[in-house]
């Protein structure tokens, strides 16, 4: 089985805040597959499908942000998945909003989220899918900044994101993280043509 875990925090106030990035990544895929999230044993949401025969589970935790690791660990021990299995989803503001980038593994790059998974885990060596949500704040308004809702124009933006996204999700589920890499490849020169032309 392979698990998609979303980096956010529960509750309606929450929803279009820029930390959220990753739980609204989520809910669009499983809008897009007909999937329910339900209350699981643990901390966290959870909907169960399936692609090509090829078992999944998406994770929406319900720690909060600074305490993803705990549900994340939860999960790997309740379905058995293996690390290089689990697909973390998180906001990025080291990149602009309307970027992202997946990675096999690495540092929490400033995160809460990703320190807590990577310190449960006691290991780094997971991937993750980064959705860029820009840093366009003062010098010690972090905080404030990624508990703001995006604007309507960075909306605008994520649409191209959010698509992506969920194709590479697709492709992570049924082939795994090299096969995933070989879509965005396709994908980033999609883009490059399209801005030559």
């Amino acid at each position: 089985m392979r698990g998609i875990l979303g980096i956010g925090n529960p509750g309606a106030n929450y929803i279009r805040n820029r930390h959220n990035a990753g739980f609204l990544i989520l809910d669009t895929f499983a809008e897009s597959k007909s999937l329910d999230f339900r209350p699981a044993k643990g901390d966290y949401f959870l909907a169960l499908g399936k692609l090509n025969e090829e078992s999944y589970c998406l994770i929406k935790p319900t720690t909060y942000v600074n305490r993803s690791g705990q549900a994340a660990l939860q999960v790997i021990k309740e379905y058995e998945i293996e690390m290089v299995d689990l697909l973390v989803v998180c906001d990025d503001v080291n990149l602009k909003t309307g970027e992202l980038r997946i990675r096999e593994s690495g540092g929490d790059g400033g995160h809460n989220g990703i320190a807590s998974i990577i310190y449960d885990f006691n290991s780094d060596q997971f991937p993750r899918l980064r959705i860029g949500i820009g840093n366009d704040f003062d010098e010690g308004q972090l905080s404030s900044y990624v508990l703001s809702d995006f604007s309507d124009e960075e909306e605008k933006l994520l649409a191209g994101v959010i698509k992506n996204s969920l194709l590479l999700i697709n492709e992570f589920i049924i082939n795994g993280y090299e096969a995933m890499l070989d879509v965005n490849s396709r994908l980033k020169n999609d883009e490059s043509t399209e801005k030559i032309n």
